[in-house]
């Protein structure tokens, strides 16, 4: 009798413990108690269970993260590409995603393919190419505005690659080759006319350094002349008028001496020679 008290007792300790379980802090327990869902999720830290009647559903409160694989759309103007994107994803009510969805994940990755096709739809290529800022944010209000009634709440989306059809890749590259030799060319141009700016106002200065040397030479000059021009009043001031005369006599002496077939006497001449036979008389 004894034994089979421990044995019960043994059960009964299993029984038990059997409805402990421990919470981490990223996630909570869903318990359905008899098939119905409790209001509020259980954790984290030790969460009881009641063995049979309880049947407890973990769900992960942390973030996540899946690739929605590459998708054909067709865009407005009846372009087909290729589209691959990444949903970012985290439960914001845990008992919503357990009793309004049955396999959550793959419901967000079916819906995030019909949205993206419709709004590519609306776009034209071009514009596809370059608003892939505008196309994420669409797309997470609008797969959002769903997954908020499963208790979900989508971060972000983020377009990875964008693949357009063969032709246009190449038209692309083309393109892209034609933009580099233009920017290639503008730059050479604009290098060219950097250094004739630049060679012109070397030029321009180097004139203008000249001039101002030429014209610095010229007030030295015409000071040296004003310099010796007043040196020779000065000396000439006190000169007698006989040293003058006989100066005078002198150099047209050499004057006579000289090749030339014709002489011009200055009109002074005579009052020279009467002051000069006047003082001979004295």
């Amino acid at each position: 009798m004894l034994w089979v008290i421990i044995i019960l007792l043994l059960f009964l300790l299993i029984f038990l413990l059997s409805g402990i379980r421990i919470v981490p802090e990223y996630e909570r327990i869903v318990i359905l108690r008899l098939g119905k869902a409790l209001k509020e999720a259980k954790g984290p830290g030790i969460v009881l269970v009641i063995p049979i009647i309880d049947y407890p559903i973990r769900v992960d409160l942390r973030e996540r993260v899946f690739e929605i694989a590459e998708q054909s759309c067709i865009t407005k103007d009846n372009a087909l590409i290729k589209v691959d994107f990444l949903i970012y994803l985290r439960v914001i009510d845990p008992v919503l995603s357990v009793i309004s969805v049955e396999n959550l994940y793959l419901a967000t990755q079916g819906l995030a393919t019909t949205t993206l096709r419709a709004i590519i739809g609306d776009i034209i290529l071009d514009d596809v190419l370059s608003k892939r800022e505008e196309i994420n944010q669409k797309l997470q209000m609008r797969i959002d505005e769903v997954t908020q009634r499963w208790g979900v709440k989508v971060t972000a989306v983020e377009i990875r690659e964008i693949i357009p059809p063969k032709e246009i890749q190449e038209a692309m590259t083309k393109q892209m080759a034609a933009e580099r030799n233009r920017r290639a060319m503008i730059t050479e141009a604009e290098g060219i006319r950097q250094s004739e700016i630049l060679k012109a106002e070397g030029e321009k200065q180097s004139q203008i350094l000249r001039a101002e040397g030429e014209r610095q030479a010229q007030i030295l000059r015409a000071e040296g002349y004003a310099l010796a021009l007043s040196k020779i009043y000065e000396v000439a001031k006190n000169i007698d008028p006989n040293t003058i005369a006989l100066e005078y006599l002198k150099a047209l002496e050499n004057i006579s001496n000289s090749s030339s077939t014709k002489i011009i006497f200055p009109l002074e001449l005579s009052n020279i020679i009467s002051e000069i036979l006047s003082k001979v008389k004295k």
